[in-house]
């Protein structure tokens, strides 16, 4: 396996052709393992993972100070690699609950001096709100990050879950890396507007829920009990019928995996990487197992029969249920 690169966009900087998203091994998918986080962190370094996603709202900054002690006791030239996407705005509460978002300027400045005390580094090279904040312009938003950016605080400014008029409006305000959104075999909204969109204005993608939260790695059986801190306990896609569904797509997906020499998640990633250059898919492994799994995608090569087959498997608006509840699908743009 050989790690490749590819453009965070025209203003953003070349990271590796797949990132590590790290809100497992913090929150919403149930309890996780410190040391195996760690390890997990590190041996995605030593493979060339250059890209680290993160939110300060992550187990209420845990995830940050997680990465902050992998970034510190890993191997000087391997910390040195790391580039680090925090997103922020996420208001919280110490029982756990959400609050909606807080996109002020000062606010942003706020969230920032936390976040580069808890990663422990002197700099954050992708920052974005979370959600639109629906009280604040997204150019006083972006305005405010552009002014971190000047002071050597921010390197790149991202995006995160907005619409196409959003991401036009924060792109006449200041240059824009990338957006963060989710995508994969069964999330594919942003191929209507949003991805040409941002190919437009020479935006990348960082794709998240390419394995649908491990709905579609493969792993996922329709008897798993979910604990209740489990995200997916109230996920839609998780349901009664909805589930048994969305599992028939995954065994469709498995023939052609097994035909491949792969498996589920290997080909599930591998579809997202043919997508485009401008593609950076996050994988949420939390264990260095998972992650040797996910990255062996690299390997997988997609010809035309291959994605012509895994079309007809799993069709573009072959899901059923939503992929958050109601209430989380109404603080998204479309």
């Amino acid at each position: 396996m050989t790690m490749r690169t590819r453009p965070l966009g025209t203003t953003g900087p070349q990271v590796s052709a797949l990132g590590l998203g790290c809100m497992g091994m913090s929150a919403l998918y149930g309890e996780a393992d410190r040391a195996e986080s760690i390890a997990t962190l590190h041996a995605a370094l030593e493979a060339g993972v250059t890209l680290l996603d993160t939110g300060d709202f992550y187990g209420m900054g845990h995830n940050e100070l997680l990465i902050g002690e992998a970034l510190r006791t890993a191997p000087a030239a391997r910390r040195e690699q790391a580039l680090v996407s925090v997103k922020f705005g996420a208001l919280r509460d110490p029982d756990g609950g959400w609050s909606g978002y807080d996109g002020r300027p000062a606010a942003v400045k706020n969230f920032a001096a936390y976040s580069l005390q808890r990663l422990g580094v002197d700099h954050i090279d992708v920052y974005r709100i979370a959600r639109l904040d629906p009280d604040v312009p997204i150019e006083e938003t972006v305005g405010a990050i552009a002014e971190l950016v000047e002071k050597g605080h921010v390197r790149h400014i991202g995006l995160s879950e907005v619409g196409a008029e959003t991401i036009r409006r924060a792109a006449a305000t200041a240059p824009i890396s990338d957006l963060q959104i989710e995508y994969s075999l069964i999330s594919r909204g942003i191929e209507d507007e949003i991805l040409p969109t941002t190919r437009e204005l020479g935006i990348g993608i960082t794709a998240y829920g390419v394995l649908s939260r491990g709905l579609i790695s493969g792993h996922f059986t329709a008897d798993r009990q979910l604990g209740a801190g489990d995200f997916r306990a109230m996920s839609p896609r998780f349901q009664g019928e909805n589930l048994r569904h969305n599992l028939d797509l995954v065994e469709a997906l498995r023939k052609i995996a097994e035909q491949k020499g792969a498996s589920v998640a290997q080909t599930a990633i591998a579809w997202v990487l043919s997508r485009g250059e401008d593609i950076v898919p996050l994988i949420g492994a939390r264990s260095r197992d998972r992650l040797t799994e996910a990255l062996g995608a690299l390997d997988v090569t997609l010809d035309a029969a291959d994605l012509t087959a895994i079309e007809e498997a799993v069709p573009a608006g072959a899901a059923a249920g939503d992929r958050y509840p109601a209430a989380q699908m109404a603080h998204l743009e479309s």
